[in-house]
């Protein structure tokens, strides 16, 4: 089978850790053939039907060049036994219409993975909002003095921007409400962009947990993202330590009430973050850590991804 990613540039890849290879690997070991382009590279002429120029490329098995292009050309999406959709955050404009032409190649008949209507009806941050019993304290607004009373009952929050990703632009402010005005200015753009606001979390030291969920089911262990030194900030590309463990029972529990819910809308690889008893973002649009938990537990994470991928096809 041909599978097709479309994600960003393969130049830029650190496949010591990249889940995106992570797959490629697997499903090129399974015998299928693998294809790459950029959301940019996509196109629809009127009359016709959703293209993008690709590279069918195979892995060397070499660090320092990890694959080879075979060919470039021009192909139609649905021509491709599978689509995945692996472009990293933001969640812009562009990136939208990247799952407006990838939906019209689902009308063509391509198989598109996470769905994209799916990716766009669940903003990382936001979708977490649905899932009330499993969030603590959160607030989402544009409003300086809906900021400034949240932090007055809760003392000690977080505020970060709704399109970041690798914990870009997230700033705690303690119970002194040092500089709250100037990181609510800075966020919220003087009123014209929403914020999310979040109660702080003591837990943050004992891990930020990424649970992953592959068609429906959990991944029987997580990466716990572990802040270091003074850095509040969790994620890897923070500087966080991964440590993989175990499940928790209630991080069992959380990925059992979501992950069928999910898995139904067409999210068929969901990152659900974890601190505490606590769901803080719900990541669909390139899920990671597959390496990490592989790498420390032995628990072949992309050959789950691959079972699920096959048996949805």
């Amino acid at each position: 089978m041909n599978i097709l990613f479309v994600a960003d540039p393969l130049e830029a890849f650190k496949i010591y850790k990249d889940t995106t290879f992570a797959m490629m690997r697997e499903l090129q070991q399974r015998g299928h053939r693998i294809a790459a382009c950029e959301p940019k590279q996509l196109s629809w002429m009127r009359g016709g039907l959703v293209e993008a120029d690709v590279r069918a490329i195979t892995l060397t098995g070499d660090a320092s060049a990890w694959f080879k292009v075979d060919s470039t050309q021009r192909m139609t999406l649905k021509d491709f036994g599978a689509v995945l959709m692996r472009k990293d955050p933001p969640f812009d404009a562009e990136y939208i219409y990247a799952t407006h032409l990838l939906e019209q190649a689902e009308r063509e008949g391509a198989r598109v993975f996470n769905e994209p209507s799916a990716l766009r009806d669940h903003p990382e941050k936001l979708a977490i909002m649905e899932f009330a019993q499993f969030i603590g304290p959160t607030l989402v607004t544009s409003n300086a003095a809906d900021i400034q009373r949240f932090h007055a009952e809760h003392k000690d929050i977080i505020l970060k921007p709704l399109d970041g990703m690798g914990g870009m632009g997230i700033f705690r402010v303690r119970a002194d409400g040092l500089n709250l005005g100037s990181i609510t200015e800075t966020l919220n753009r003087n009123g014209t962009q929403s914020v999310m606001v979040q109660k702080f979390l003591p837990e943050i030291v004992r891990g930020d947990k990424r649970v992953l969920v592959i068609g429906g089911q959990p991944v029987p262990y997580s990466l716990a993202r572990i802040p270091q030194g003074s850095e509040v900030r969790a994620n890897l590309a923070a500087g966080g330590k991964g440590v993989a463990q175990p499940l928790s029972n209630r991080d069992r529990e959380i990925a059992q009430a979501l992950g069928p819910v999910l898995a139904a809308r067409g999210l068929l690889l969901v990152g659900i973050d974890v601190i505490g008893d606590y769901v803080t973002e719900i990541n669909v649009t390139s899920p990671t850590c597959f390496q990490e938990i592989f790498q420390q537990t032995g628990f072949d994470v992309p050959a789950m991804f691959a079972d699920a991928l096959e048996a949805a096809l």
